[in-house]
């Protein structure tokens, strides 16, 4: 089969033949159709000190993926062969004191799809059977193949009540965008995504944002007053990794606020302590997704509203085939682009 891997120590990529990967007893084979393009495959390509840490060579990377079932194990009952799925990467251990508990997302062995393991940039992809989501027959590829960062924004976004709550959401990739349509979905009154990129400002607007600010030139308390906010914001949703967004963020939260924190800074930072403990501050981080409430959830959202759908759509704008890898890797690493997927059909 094909498969882009990686084969040896240092930067770069290779679309490669491999044997196609064996179906235990409690697994499930894939026919891989989408690939969703995220950060963490350009983090593997260019193989910093974190790659380097993960990988297991050699390698095939990539975790976002829709396809179709080929193969299932003898010992699985709940899927067939034909049924359209995604699969949540992450792998735990069902040991552990939180996977016992039924928090599986904070598990403490949690193996990722692509990072740690083969992953799904190839024709086929094997999972076990408790990872696979089924789909409806009806489902969108483009969209079955992005539930993965769909996740991201959903677990982020839904950890505070939404209805009449100003939004504020720092950080306008696909999974703020995403983010960004959720919050209107969910009932809140103003959702304001910052970033420093216009092109992806844009992409937030189609998202559903009401206000869309650059963060080069405008500063939030203009914001605020723009809107007649006169309390700060009610939530906040930080999608940068950016210590500056942070930063403004925490300064414009109303005493109560809440901050949902999914984005990865590249080193430690600092926060303004005093603030968060007198404004009586709750940050909460964010990892991957609730399984599999959060899938309950996004599968829900989807297919309760034909403008959500569009909106979260409208956040992927690149599609390459998967023999084009290099020129789709290229225009993720650009930045102007929102979701980019890759078409193993």
């Amino acid at each position: 089969m094909r498969a882009l891997a990686k084969l040896k120590a240092g930067p770069g990529l290779e679309l490669i033949d491999r044997p196609e990967p064996t179906c235990g007893e409690w697994d499930v084979k894939i026919r891989v159709l989408r690939a969703g393009l995220c950060g963490t495959d350009l983090h593997l390509q260019e193989w910093d000190e974190w790659a380097a840490s993960q990988m297991h060579l050699p390698q095939t990377i990539g975790h976002e993926f829709y396809g179709e079932i080929v193969e299932v194990g003898p010992s699985v009952e709940e899927l067939k062969v034909g049924d359209h799925v995604s699969g949540e990467g992450h792998i735990v251990c069902g040991y552990c004191r939180n996977c016992r508990a039924g928090r599986k997302h904070q598990c403490i062995r949690t193996i990722g799809l692509g990072v740690n393991r083969d992953g799904c940039f190839a024709d086929y992809v094997v999972m076990p059977v408790e990872n696979v989501w089924k789909h409806p027959d009806d489902i969108d590829p483009d969209l079955g193949a992005i539930f993965d960062p769909l996740g991201n924004a959903t677990h982020t976004a839904l950890q505070w009540p939404m209805i009449g709550e100003d939004v504020l959401i720092t950080g306008a990739g696909p999974i703020g965008c995403i983010a960004a349509a959720i919050a209107q979905h969910a009932g809140a009154k103003h959702v304001v995504v910052t970033d420093l990129s216009d092109y992806r400002l844009e992409l937030a607007k189609a998202a559903g944002a009401d206000l869309c600010v650059n963060s080069s030139t405008t500063r939030l308390k203009d914001v605020q007053k723009s809107l007649r906010m006169v309390e700060g914001f009610d939530v906040g949703l930080e999608m940068s990794g950016a210590p500056q967004a942070v930063a403004e963020m925490l300064e414009n939260m109303n005493h109560g606020g809440r901050v949902a924190m999914l984005g990865l800074p590249h080193g430690p930072y600092a926060i303004d302590w005093g603030r968060v403990i007198t404004h009586m501050i709750t940050i909460k981080g964010i990892y991957g997704r609730e399984m599999f409430e959060t899938w309950y959830l996004m599968n829900s959202m989807l297919h309760s509203s034909d403008v959500f759908r569009e909106r979260v759509k409208s956040v992927i704008t690149h599609k390459f085939a998967a023999e084009d890898w290099e020129e789709a890797f290229a225009t993720a690493r650009a930045g102007k682009c929102g979701k980019v997927i890759l078409d193993w059909s």
